[in-house]
């Protein structure tokens, strides 16, 4: 794990404040307990103080906890929603009764700068997650899509960054179109540099390298790359491209000489989510690589989602790298 023992370093030397909306579940408190002990983050428990300290068998001591009912900012998070909100018309009515929910609240405390990400999803659907955080956050300037990646570790290997890579998307968009596949790339190259601290090199990958095949889906992430390079032209970025032709450096340069990605990549982009789902499953399983996130990627501000069947230690590794992504945003 010495990916995730780098990024707990790295969020030791500049403590960020995470919310966890989820304050019951006793995942979220025995993580709580172990990042407060290493010194990974601040910690803000939603909820009240003396419930939560009088009901948890978890020391919580040196956790922030912020009760939305008793908030002494209440009123002016109530206006500020209603701003962000008022082209759906929203009330100042409708909107404390959504910052009564922990999840729009935990998001409203990122969002006024008062936290620096959230991480939640143990007890809550990824859309019941999402929607706040794309509602009240929004996305990253000039992104127009929110995606999902995760940061493969793979042991003994030359490629990428050491063993490194990103793969998106992976979660959330079934089939993005080339616009759509554009922001990806960008954000996934975001998440690559903040994590891994090294330059991203984004291949779009396809089944065809240099029109080495004639299909819609191959149009696609050439169109895709054309125009991640109009509207990131400082991104590293080349396409489409086959797996090999993207990481292999003697494969590369056979198939595309004059690329300065091919057989560098180490974001990896997928055309749809069959393919970026299958990918990382095969890498993790076959390669025993592993596998961090999914981590949410182009909103404003970091907020990450987990799956209902994590761990405390889970939570706590999910808390580092988000407080990494905190510090980089």
């Amino acid at each position: 794990m010495a990916f995730l023992d780098s990024v707990q370093e790295l969020a030791k030397q500049d403590l960020k404040k995470i919310v966890l909306p989820e304050s019951n579940d006793p995942r979220v408190q025995k993580a709580t307990e172990e990042i407060i002990e290493k010194g990974l983050a601040k910690v803000v428990l939603v909820g009240n103080e003396e419930e939560l300290m009088n009901s948890s068998e978890y020391n919580l001591n040196g956790a922030e906890f912020i009760d939305p009912v008793s908030f002494s900012k209440l009123e002016n998070y109530i206006d500020e929603l209603v701003e962000i909100r008022k082209k759906k018309g929203l009330t100042k009515e409708q909107a404390k009764e959504l910052l009564m929910n922990p999840l729009y609240f935990g998001c409203m405390l990122v969002k006024q700068g008062d936290a620096d990400g959230m991480v939640g999803g143990a007890a809550n659907s990824t859309a019941d997650m999402l929607r706040p955080a794309l509602q009240v956050i929004g996305t990253a300037k000039g992104v127009s899509v929110v995606s999902s990646a995760f940061l493969m570790e793979v042991p003994n290997c030359e490629y990428g960054a050491n063993g490194m890579f990103i793969f998106a998307d992976v979660a959330l968009n079934p089939n993005p179109d080339a616009e759509q596949l554009a922001h990806i790339a960008k954000s996934s190259a975001v998440t690559f540099e903040s994590l891994v601290h090294e330059e991203a090199v984004v291949a779009m990958l396809s089944f065809s390298t240099r029109s080495s095949a004639n299909h819609p889906d191959v149009d696609k992430m050439i169109n895709a790359t054309k125009k991640a390079k109009e509207i990131y032209p400082e991104l590293k970025i080349d396409g489409e491209m086959q797996l090999d032709a993207a990481i292999v450096p003697a494969i590369g340069n056979k198939k595309a000489p004059d690329s300065d990605v091919a057989g560098k990549a180490n974001v990896l982009v997928f055309p749809d989510l069959d393919a970026g789902n299958i990918g990382y499953k095969l890498v993790q399983r076959l390669a025993k690589a592993n596998a961090f996130g999914p981590f949410t990627q182009g909103l404003a501000k970091p907020v990450n989602d987990l799956s209902r069947g994590c761990s405390a230690d889970d939570i706590v590794g999910t808390v580092a790298i988000t407080a990494l992504q905190a510090q980089n945003s």
